[in-house]
């Protein structure tokens, strides 16, 4: 037998597989009832007349927290004194892992040290008034963070390494990964992986060409149509089968965040708002969100000209938050 064609099955739009199973909500919750459903309705409606909240609710992505590199968090420091001075502060912080510059496990001994570099980020967090007031914080681990194994999905950050965080910080949220949120009747999901270049890697016929050559829209094809976020052999990514439900794109939900070292993007696909906030240890980028209106600012930290160098106070190169 030779194969002489090879796809993906159709991507089902959204709307037509909610109608299909009314009432089940695959998002987590179960089999909702008629009232649950109503009342999730008139929650939207009712945010949506008032309006002002809602529109003003920004969620704060930021990937790659690497706590031990000094640089990046006096980074991290200036981006929240930043938003700290707005008049309205982001709703959600979503921070992502790796929160190591070098893989944290048995054999690098380093376990201590992350979980009092913990303690210090919940320390500058604390100094920002505003946002300790008004701001959650959600923490997501990354694939070199602890866990008790590589294989997906991995659970939240263990205790030993969040107590002292959690001193400062106590109502902080520590998710899974994925992570999947909801935001009145849209659902988002969060998913840390260095995905695209293992999915290319495993990769047997090049990916074609004629739709796009954008690597990262080709990834999100690729697992929205396979309805899996990492549809990659057991031998490359190990699934914890018990939980694989975790990893599912079914109905699709309407925005995917995908954390990957990979550079910073964000465009639409088949109606879904996706987008990678980049490394921010790497390359100071991140991105605000605004899911009222699905509305993505690409953000970053970026070096101003000679000239306002020599006039800072400390002749240090000056950093600005800047909005593509």
């Amino acid at each position: 037998m030779q194969v002489k064609t090879c796809g993906f099955p159709p991507l089902e739009n959204r709307d037509k597989s909610i109608s299909t199973f009314p009432g089940i909500d695959f998002f987590g919750c179960g089999t909702l009832t008629k009232e649950e459903t109503v009342s999730f309705s008139a929650l939207h409606s009712e945010i949506c007349r008032c309006g002002e909240r809602a529109v003003n609710d920004m969620f704060v992505v930021i990937s790659d927290i690497w706590l031990d590199n000094k640089d990046t968090m006096t980074r991290l420091e200036e981006v929240l004194h930043e938003y700290d001075k707005q008049d309205v502060v982001p709703s959600l912080f979503i921070f992502m892992g790796n929160f190591s510059s070098h893989p944290c496990n048995l054999s690098s001994n380093s376990f201590s040290s992350l979980r009092s570099q913990f303690g210090e980020l919940g320390q500058i967090i604390g100094a920002v008034t505003n946002l300790m007031q008004q701001s959650r914080f959600l923490l997501i681990p990354g694939p070199d963070d602890p866990g008790p194994s590589t294989a997906l999905p991995r659970c939240a950050l263990p205790k030993y390494i969040t107590e002292e965080f959690k001193k400062h910080i106590p109502n902080a949220l520590f998710s899974s990964n994925p992570c999947r949120v909801k935001f009145c009747n849209q659902e988002i999901t969060f998913f840390r992986q260095d995905l695209l270049y293992r999915m290319r890697r495993s990769c047997l016929i090049r990916p074609s060409t004629e739709e796009t050559s954008d690597p990262v829209k080709h990834l999100v094809a690729t697992i929205t149509r396979q309805g899996h976020l990492c549809p990659l052999p057991l031998t490359v990514q190990p699934i914890i089968w018990n939980y694989d439900h975790c990893l599912h794109l079914y109905p699709t939900p309407q925005t995917i965040v995908l954390g990957d070292k990979s550079e910073q993007k964000e465009f639409e696909y088949a109606g879904i708002k996706c987008f990678n906030p980049g490394s921010f240890s790497t390359d100071s980028t991140f991105v605000a969100y605004r899911p009222y209106n699905r509305e993505v600012e690409l953000s970053g930290l970026q070096k101003v000209d000679w000239l306002e160098k020599q006039n800072s106070d400390d002749g240090d190169t000056v950093q600005h938050i800047s909005r593509d």
